[in-house]
């Protein structure tokens, strides 16, 4: 089995070229926020075949990510659509404290900025939980059931976590063989000493072995 235990920061036009193949062959790897956390895990590729991934503890694997083996073999990473919460509201100002409360309880945020029927509008993602969207609800926030791929914001501190440039394909399928266990967050009413601030700057753009026109 193959083992992927680098990620490439730059790529030379020979591997962005490899990447255009491997993509139209289905030899690229569809995996979901929960998978993506873990430095070390096993995964199906889209094409059907096992590998391995065994990386530094360097953060979080993002949409459109290179692995590379010892062998010089590339493995492209692309984030896959999967069931969250979208939160808007009729106020920026009521939106960023539906941020402030979530934030509040350490739960994963992806921000993004979309325009929907022609007027711009921000929106909040979090994996799904009933009981933290009742309480947007009761704070007069809007909650929607979506699927998209979920790149939730990095800390602030952490350095080597830029801006996601994926894009996932819901065409293809992933079957990854990760046994991760995921962590609880606490539904208690905690108590913020800080400010929190937070800036998203998404931007989608297509994964190296596709073009924007599909």
């Amino acid at each position: 089995m193959k083992i992927f235990n680098t990620r490439l920061s730059t790529l030379s036009d020979t591997q962005k070229a490899q990447l255009v193949e491997q993509y139209q062959a289905d030899d690229y790897l569809l995996l979901d926020f929960d998978t993506r956390q873990h430095s070390r895990f096993r995964a199906i590729t889209v094409s059907g075949e096992a590998v391995g991934v065994d990386l530094p503890r360097t953060g979080v694997l993002k949409g459109n990510d290179v692995l590379i083996n010892a062998a010089g073999e590339l493995m492209q990473v692309i984030a896959k659509p999967q069931a969250v919460t979208k939160v808007t509201a009729d106020d920026d100002f009521l939106l960023m404290k539906g941020a402030y409360h979530l934030g509040n309880r350490h739960v994963p945020l992806m921000f993004d900025h979309s325009f929907d029927q022609g007027n711009a509008g921000y929106a909040l993602y979090f994996e799904n939980d009933h009981v933290l969207a009742q309480m947007l609800e009761n704070l007069g926030l809007h909650i929607e059931s979506t699927s998209v791929p979920f790149e939730p914001e990095t800390g602030a501190y952490q350095t080597g976590q830029g801006h996601s440039h994926g894009h996932a394909h819901s065409h293809a399928h992933s079957h990854s063989d990760s046994h991760s266990h995921k962590k609880s967050h606490s539904h208690d009413e905690s108590h913020s000493h800080g400010h929190h601030h937070s800036h998203s700057h998404s931007h989608h753009d297509a994964p190296v072995g596709r073009s924007n026109d599909g």
